[in-house]
């Protein structure tokens, strides 16, 4: 699953919280720096990949006359526009990868701004990070289903996509994340 600009908060919780609690990981500064310096980094990350879709759009816009004619899936070719201009976005496609060169960023960042310490090998931090964010994102993904299920059974169902409904599924979201610990 990819991470999405309104997931920030809680993977740079997650990660701040599992960096604080491992026993090999000394946090020297407060969350209030932390928090910040790893959110920065996922969000570039996040927008990056939104500069890159939005090229990609542009593109195939300029060529919807010659691929209607053509008979192209537009899909398939959006996706494989968008392969071929990732690098030049810093965009890892990959999930795996990328969550790996995002564990490495953000380890990178705490390390030059002295914000922890640690008696281990930097690759043991970076995979913490790395599982952080993997966790989160799985966890997510239950937390989700969860919600959806709890709303489904409403007497009054809110309609999907409207305020009413992205009100109620932020608040039970976030009744889900206090009752596992993570928010």
């Amino acid at each position: 699953m990819r991470i999405k600009l309104p997931h920030i908060p809680y993977i740079t919780n997650k990660i701040v919280l599992d960096l604080a609690n491992s026993s090999f990981v000394e946090i020297k500064s407060s969350m209030e720096e932390l928090n910040p310096c790893i959110a920065k980094i996922l969000e570039n990350d996040v927008l990056n990949e939104r500069r890159l879709d939005e090229r990609t759009k542009e593109l195939l816009e300029e060529q919807e006359d010659e691929m209607e004619l053509m008979q192209v899936d537009r899909k398939n070719m959006f996706w494989l526009v968008k392969k071929k201009l990732a690098p030049k976005f810093d965009v890892i496609l990959n999930l795996e990868d990328r969550h790996n060169r995002l564990s490495h960023r953000i380890l990178e960042e705490l390390i030059e701004h002295d914000y922890i310490n640690f008696i281990v090998s930097e690759n043991r931090v970076k995979n913490l990070i790395f599982s952080s964010i993997d966790n989160y994102l799985k966890i997510y993904e239950n937390l989700e289903d969860e919600v959806y299920e709890k709303i489904s059974n409403y007497k009054t169902k809110p309609i999907p996509g409207s305020e009413e409904y992205e009100l109620i599924f932020e608040k039970l979201y976030q009744e889900e994340l206090r009752k596992k610990g993570m928010f």
